[in-house]
């Protein structure tokens, strides 16, 4: 069997190759030789995600021609990067990237930094903001008053609250998807419902097609239910998704599930436009994929005038292809643990009826206080709160950046919560291992790539304004210079990433 998942074409591989800037000259000014260049540029890109690990690579004579380079040189260049780890090769089956044992690998989420620690350290590494009140307070006190005949019950509605699966409903119905309640479940949070559809649809050892790089909290939820990830790179900036490599995977792995987040993606900040949406849904059906669609950064949007583009189940209003997630987590609070599923009334039925052996439901108070919310209008004045707090952390954060550290590359995103970062050439986990030495908590790349790609990047919330992400900016200025001075490595960290 073969042990790539996916395959990167000669054209397109000679492209990506093309768009790297120039590597720096040797000792005296002598340039690298022409296979060393190459393997070289086949590693970044490895190690940045924009080839997925597990890819497979055009045959020598395909990229020499693709390349205007002899065969002799893309021989040598992938006997290179299979001495180096980052390429293995299989008679008959071909040769696919690959990263090396001594690499970096992403063993764990993000964990959010216990209070009592935060006077001591900035944590950008928890994209959420503090309850926008008085909303919060009130969202509460309105639940209170709406709870006695509740209490009369058992209290168990594995489906959600009536009343909060019809207001949600009716949310996606006001914007043209005609839904009924029949085809929504309420969860505890975004997490509680990826992790029912995972064990759902994706039983241990299937494949799951994701985004490269993705939410890694997700990525781990699906490592550790036994999932095998199928890595997708992004769109070059923030254009959203290179549909031809989604068509690609989706034909060749078969995936049984696909993740994505369309709107503001978690890093980077792409907002997939219209025509994306639509061919991917259409690429899914044709496939036999269940697209699993993540929307819990949809209400931040947070340049003015901004169009949206239409939600991605409109297209596939039915349900049977595109599974709906959303959640007042990133939009409201996170403190708030309400999430929901919007798919076919029959794939609700049989999350419901799974869902007893799991967690049997959703806190009471919490599903009356977001019905409050969006039933009194207090959701949209939230939201709006939310999104100015957010612009205005995001430019304070950008402007910090750029002062301190202006070898530092990144695209500005449109809205969302984060900030996708090029670290110069850095180690990014070498970054969050020098970073906690001086006072600043940050996730390095790897953990939002799959088996270990995105060394050379970390990732910036918009949580910190003002003075704090002046400071923050500061203190990450600092881990640069130890990591630079070679004193910012424990006895644990990873070895340095060369660009």
């Amino acid at each position: 069997m073969a042990q790539w998942t996916s395959t990167v074409g000669a054209a397109q591989l000679a492209r990506q190759l093309g768009s790297q800037q120039p590597r720096p000259t040797g000792p005296g000014g002598r340039k690298s030789p022409a296979y060393r260049a190459l393997a070289d540029g086949v590693r970044l890109l490895v190690l940045e995600g924009r080839v997925p690990v597990a890819a497979r690579l055009p045959a020598e004579r395909e990229l020499a021609l693709a390349l205007s380079v002899s065969r002799t040189t893309v021989a040598a260049a992938y006997e290179a990067l299979r001495t180096e780890g980052f390429l293995e090769s299989r008679r008959g089956a071909g040769s696919w990237t690959a990263v090396p044992a001594g690499n970096p690998l992403p063993a764990r989420g993000l964990e959010p930094l216990p209070p009592e620690s935060l006077g001591s350290m900035i944590d950008l590494g928890c994209a959420a903001l503090p309850a926008p009140e008085p909303w919060l307070t009130r969202a509460v006190q309105g639940a209170l008053e709406e709870l006695p005949p509740y209490a009369h019950t058992h209290g168990d509605y594995p489906a959600g609250l009536p009343a909060l699966r019809r207001m949600i409903a009716d949310r996606y119905t006001a914007l043209g998807i005609p839904t009924m309640p029949e085809q929504i479940m309420v969860t505890t949070g975004a997490m509680g419902a990826i992790d029912a559809i995972c064990h759902l649809f994706a039983g241990r050892g299937e494949r799951i097609a994701v985004e490269s790089p993705s939410y890694a909290n997700i990525l781990q939820l699906m490592r550790e239910a036994g999932a095998r990830l199928v890595p997708v790179a992004m769109g070059d900036g923030l254009t959203g998704w290179d549909m031809n490599r989604w068509r690609q995977v989706l034909r060749d792995a078969a995936p049984r599930l696909a993740y994505v987040v369309a709107d503001f993606h978690n890093p980077t900040g792409a907002l997939a436009d219209e025509q994306q949406r639509r061919e991917l849904v259409d690429a899914a059906r044709s496939a036999g994929t269940v697209l699993v669609v993540d929307e819990t950064m949809n209400e931040l949007r947070l340049d003015p005038g901004l169009a949206m583009p239409r939600r991605v189940c409109a297209f596939d209003p039915a349900g049977s292809t595109v599974l709906t997630v959303g959640s007042a987590s990133k939009a409201f609070w996170a403190g708030m643990r309400i999430g929901w599923v919007r798919a076919a009334p029959d794939v609700i039925r049989s999350l419901v009826a799974a869902r007893a052996y799991a967690d049997m439901g959703t806190p009471v108070l919490e599903q009356l206080a977001i019905n409050w919310l969006m039933s009194t209008g207090g959701w949209e004045e939230a939201v709006e709160v939310r999104r100015l707090q957010a612009r205005e952390n995001r430019d304070a954060l950008v402007a910090a950046v750029r002062r301190e550290l202006p070898d530092w590359e990144f695209t500005v995103p449109r809205g969302g919560l984060t900030l996708w970062v090029r670290t110069g050439g850095l180690s990014g986990s070498r970054l969050a291992v020098a970073g906690e030495r001086v006072g600043v908590r940050v996730p390095s790349g790897p953990r939002f790539g799959v088996d270990g790609a995105f060394e050379g990047y970390v990732r910036l919330p918009f949580t910190v304004a003002g003075p704090v992400a002046d400071e923050a900016a500061v203190r990450l200025a600092a881990a640069v210079e130890l990591v630079r001075s070679g004193a910012g490595a424990g006895a644990d960290a990873p070895r340095s990433f060369v660009a």
